[in-house]
């Protein structure tokens, strides 16, 4: 059995063969893209008809699991032959296809007897339907190499398969040859498979006034000079083409014929017939204006470059953005997350993170905060609960980029633990095995890991494919003991013949995890899998601000507040102050424990409960998305932030209260959000999405003044100049990047700015 897709098994050689390609989702038969570990639809995969499709798309779609094949209409067209239950009228009709449109050996069969023919169009045309008739073209797409979703077997190419037969091997057909066909085919179906109906055609104007590239004559003008037809290739002609025809309309026409002329092989009724067929949805001036920008084309200063705007009629925003103009453009970054103040709660969370901030050469308050709560959280394990029986351990990574001071909370965590006599809730530095994680939670139910360069370590422990198995079983063991911190974790059987490798079992494990990390260490490790499964959403992910805050040069030799030990011991101890040898002891991993119920008030209930049912309105418009993960893990972290906070005021009469509750949501649902749009950002499942991803952060980085060709190139070394380029192209084909110019040392040049 060849485990490797369709698309990794045809794709490369169907674009050899000159076909455009799109990826289809498995078991359907629509494009789709495989994001963040999930299937989701493609609504934008017309753009493919307008361009080549690149090797850096090939190779990103081939990795993608149980990616189909689909075919793009315009340059072939498929006659559709969608009869059911007679076979014999299906061949009728197969045989008239071939008598009047060619002999094709492109002939493919996914549900008997319905078939399709493939044939090259001449010039791409649009689709013409004669229900259960039809000729797909161009604005369409079948499916070439898939697992039908009905019969769930392979479609079936019964001669030659188009990955073996290139377009030129194909019958030439034009719109008036496939409708010609149509309508003989027709007579031949029965009345009760006719289809009685209208259609309907919008003209080029009305296409045009929805249009949103309109040019103007003299700029396209002025950029086509820079595209000069040297025997372009079929695909380069066509795009251009369209380009042309959604930037001027029918007034492009002359332009484009004297535009092909350039070509030797250039037919005038061809060129003709081609831009009569040209519908172009998402392309025009844009497309014309890039391509030239790229060949070195600066536009003049007074070249009026947008033709929906008319020139003569004042803008209607004219007096705001006369009032603009006079900022610099430069300090116009919009904001990607919504505004949000951090603030401390009070008590032992907050004291614990002010001396941290107090005693550090760069206090990093967001780092500090999430440090201050793994801790305390480690010392409440086994002691206290939500009245729904959550605990309080807690998986936290702090971000920020090396020198910034990221160490320094974990340095004052060790010191006061083991001042306050509390060592021994501080696992090590490094998780070795799975195997030695439980025993260090066997040895010490409630335990503290802090792990520097948490995304080495995260990188090891998610790649199953690499690393060795005690090494993922890491990972594997922190998700399971995260749901069992209120029950019992059963540890793994083993053959145990000498009765040495007995089994480990924990009473109500309560582990919690700082790690500390840089941002490409982190989101470099991160696939779409470990978003979907959850592994991430049990994260609470922490994004430092400010990577180099102030120096704070006076810190010096520091001593923790009496104060401060005090309380540590006394949450350690559940609020009970403990004495002599007693303080912070917890009960062993087989004892069965009864924690502190911590109540909570009616207005946080209330709080909590409104958290529920707008989650629930979320979960249910995101379905079928890898955020569900993250948004379903949003009232649950909450409520366990809410309740440390509590313990941290009181830790012998802790209640949970509405602004416990208030900080915590807030503080949760904001890094949610963010945790959900840099996974957007930055998780990819191959390595040609990630160089995407990364040179898109690159230029959404140069914020609203863009950035040049050069610069990106210098900032981006790792990849080949041809991948750059494909990268390039995909992202203002997309629509996530657009071009413009920039006044540079005293000349005009290109620069890519961000647009989502």
């Amino acid at each position: 059995m060849n485990d490797l897709s369709y698309m990794a098994r045809f794709g490369a050689r169907l674009v050899t063969n000159g076909y455009g390609i799109l990826p289809i989702g498995p078991g359907t038969k629509k494009p789709g893209q495989f994001k963040r570990g999930a299937w989701v639809d493609y609504p934008e995969w017309n753009r493919h008809a307008e361009r080549p499709t690149t090797d850096v798309e090939i190779a990103t779609w081939s990795a993608w699991p149980d990616c189909g094949v689909g075919i793009v209409g315009g340059a072939v067209a498929a006659v559709d032959i969608d009869i059911v239950d007679s076979p014999d009228l299906a061949l009728r009709i197969e045989q008239l296809a071939c008598d009047r449109l060619g002999d094709t050996q492109a002939l493919r069969i996914g549900k008997a007897p319905k078939r399709m023919l493939i044939y090259r169009a001449t010039a791409p045309f649009r689709g013409i339907k004669r229900h259960p008739l039809e000729v797909l073209c161009l604005g369409q797409q079948f499916l070439a190499y898939a697992t039908h979703p009905d019969t769930g077997a392979p479609y079936v190419w019964p001669e030659e398969g188009l990955a073996d037969l290139d377009i030129t091997e194909l019958p030439e057909i034009t719109a008036e040859d496939a409708s010609a066909f149509l309508d003989e085919a027709y007579t031949l179906l029965p009345e009760g498979l006719r289809q009685r109906g209208l259609t309907t055609a919008s003209s080029t104007a009305e296409h045009l006034r929805s249009h949103s590239q309109i040019g103007t004559l003299p700029a396209i003008e002025a950029a086509l000079a820079w595209l000069p037809n040297a025997e372009l290739d079929y695909d380069s002609w066509m795009r251009v083409g369209m380009a042309l025809k959604g930037a001027l309309a029918d007034a492009g026409a002359d332009l484009f014929a004297d535009w092909s002329a350039q070509a030797a092989k250039d037919v005038p009724a061809t060129t003709a017939k081609a831009w009569a067929s040209f519908k172009p949805d998402r392309i025009g001036a844009g497309t014309i204006y890039h391509l030239a920008m790229e060949r070195g084309w600066q536009p003049d200063p007074g070249l009026r470059l947008d033709g929906s705007v008319d020139p003569e009629v004042a803008h209607p925003a004219a007096g705001l953005l006369s009032r603009l103009s006079s900022h610099s453009v430069e300090t116009d970054d919009t904001p990607i997350n919504p505004p949000f103040t951090l603030a401390m709660p009070d008590g032992l969370v907050g004291d614990l993170t002010n001396y941290m901030l107090n005693t550090a050469r760069r206090p990093q308050p967001l780092l500090s905060l999430g440090a201050s709560l793994c801790a305390i959280g480690a010392l409440m394990g086994r002691q206290y609960r939500t009245e729904s029986n959550l605990r309080s351990n807690l998986y936290v990574v702090g971000i920020a980029d090396s020198g910034s001071g990221k160490n320094h909370a974990r340095e004052i965590i060790n010191e006061t633990f083991f001042e306050a006599g509390l060592s021994h809730y501080l696992g090590g530095n490094k998780i070795a095995s799975g195997a030695g994680l439980l025993t260090a939670l066997h040895r010490q139910p409630a335990i503290l890991f802090q792990i520097d360069e948490f995304g080495m370590f995260l990188a090891a422990a998610a790649d199953r494919k690499r690393s060795p198995r005690h090494i993922t079983e890491i990972l594997d063991n922190m998700t399971e003991l995260f749901t069992s911190a209120g029950g019992i974790f059963l540890g793994a059987e083993y053959a145990n013949r000498d009765g040495s490798n007995e089994r480990r079992d924990i009473n109500q494990p309560c582990l919690c995890v700082y790690g500390t990390t840089t941002p490409l260490h982190f989101w470099g490790a991160l696939q779409g899998a470990n978003v979907v499964d959850g592994s991430l959403a049990r994260f609470l992910i922490l994004p430092s601000d400010e990577d180099y805050p102030d120096e704070n040069i006076a810190v010096g030799i520091r001593q923790a507040p009496p104060a401060l030990i005090r309380d540590l011991q006394c949450v350690a101890a559940g609020g009970l102050l403990q004495k002599g040898n007693l303080i912070g002891k917890t009960a062993d991993q087989n004892t069965t424990v009864t924690p502190m119920i911590v109540p909570m008030t009616e207005e946080a209930r209330a709080r909590f409960k409104a958290l529920s049912l707008e989650l629930t309105g979320e979960l249910r418009a995101a379905a079928g998305t890898a955020c569900t993960a993250i948004l379903a893990r949003i009232g649950e972290n909450s409520l366990k932030l809410a309740l440390i906070v509590a313990v941290g005021r009181d830790p012998a009469r802790p209640e949970i209260d509405l602004t416990a509750a208030d900080w915590a949501i807030d503080f949760v649902r904001y890094f949610a959000q963010r945790t959900m749009a840099a996974v957007e950002r930055h998780v990819a499942d191959t390595e040609v999405e990630a160089h995407l991803k990364r040179l898109k952060e690159i230029i959404r980085n140069a914020g609203a003044k863009g950035i040049t060709k050069s610069e990106i190139t210098r900032a981006s070394q790792w990849l080949k100049s041809r991948d750059r380029n494909e990268i390039l192209e995909t992202l203002i084909e997309s629509g996530d990047v657009t071009t413009g110019m920039r006044e540079t040392g005293g000349r005009r040049a290109m620069v890519y700015r961000i647009v989502r």
